[in-house]
């Protein structure tokens, strides 16, 4: 499968919208309730590009299949060397290499703006997604419990750091 990683745009919000609203009502992968708008959608797009963040797709013939974003940690200063992001891929294109090579993007990306360290925020059930994160260098920092409540049930959240300098 042939598929290229490159910036995305206002008309991938569709695909961004549907990969995320998936993710929101059959995951825990985000801790949302209720689907995202496209307004909403289009905000968190035009936000990340505002603040000099990228938001990059994998694209199959024109479509977006998967995303990556990345932006501020915590909004205090001193963390500002410090980035979260985001790795989402369609349900129907899983395990076929997309998702890390989103996530080789964004660190290239964060490395060229002299980031420092990147967070990624991972439910603690997700063993597949805590896998993943390892075979990219990142570690696990901390695990938070119970700080979630979704389908049902407590979810704890896994912090995982790679350092990029």
């Amino acid at each position: 499968m042939d598929f290229a990683i490159r910036k995305a745009n206002i008309d991938d919000i569709p695909q961004i919208l549907e990969i995320v609203n998936y993710a929101i009502a059959n995951t825990t992968a985000l801790y949302d309730y209720e689907p995202h708008t496209m307004e909403e959608q289009i905000k968190w797009f035009n936000d990340k590009k505002d603040s000099g963040f990228p938001v990059i797709v994998a694209d199959l013939d024109g479509k977006a299949i998967g995303f990556g974003a990345y932006g501020t940690f915590r909004q205090r200063a001193a963390y500002q060397f410090t980035v979260e992001h985001s790795v989402y891929v369609s349900h129907t294109y899983i395990a076929r290499g997309i998702g890390g090579a989103l996530l080789i993007e964004l660190i290239a990306l964060a490395r060229a703006q002299k980031m420092h360290l990147m967070i990624g925020a991972i439910d603690a059930s997700n063993h597949e997604s805590i896998a993943f994160h390892k075979k990219y260098g990142f570690a696990e920092s901390c695990v938070i419990k119970e700080v979630a409540f979704k389908f049902g049930r407590w979810l704890d959240l896994m912090l995982m750091a790679v350092k990029l300098e």
